[in-house]
């Protein structure tokens, strides 16, 4: 036995994480993103905005896990692609509103049943309850290194 350090990637937490959404990415951009010109963190944003309504740009940053110099862009590009409109809030000058156009809520809806489609292939012959322990404990160990990240 060595006394030095060991890692088994196959079976580390991080690393598995990291796989499984790169092939989720890739798996959403190939079949329900790139047809429109959309990115992943593009459907971030557009998905936060069609399940929650209009949001506050610096409350999308907070949604959506996305820099704040980043959905400041993407935003830019969605509402040239006439999928969002930005207004400045009614509450205060310098916070910009986000809200889904006629064309982005109807993209959306389009682009949902392979979101869908593509979450349950991922969870193909693992039991709901089970899921639900997963989604309970993913958001849990975001927290904790959210949290150390403060």
């Amino acid at each position: 036995m060595t006394d030095r350090p060991q890692l088994d990637l196959a079976n580390y937490l991080p690393y598995l994480i990291n796989r499984l959404g790169g092939a989720l990415v890739a798996a959403m951009t190939d079949k329900a993103l790139a047809a429109s010109d959309l990115t992943i963190d593009m459907w971030r944003l557009l998905a936060v905005l069609s399940y929650r309504g209009a949001q506050r740009q610096v409350d999308m940053v907070a949604m959506t896990s996305i820099e704040a110099s980043t959905v400041s862009r993407l935003v830019t590009r969605l509402a040239r692609m006439g999928l969002v409109t930005r207004q400045r809030s009614e509450t205060s000058n310098r916070e910009v509103v986000i809200e889904l156009t006629a064309k982005g809520r109807s993209l959306v809806e389009r682009i949902i049943p392979c979101a869908h489609k593509l979450e349950e292939m991922a969870a193909a012959g693992v039991p709901a309850k089970d899921m639900a322990v997963v989604k309970r404990s993913l958001r849990r160990m975001y927290d904790n290194i959210a949290r150390q990240s403060r």
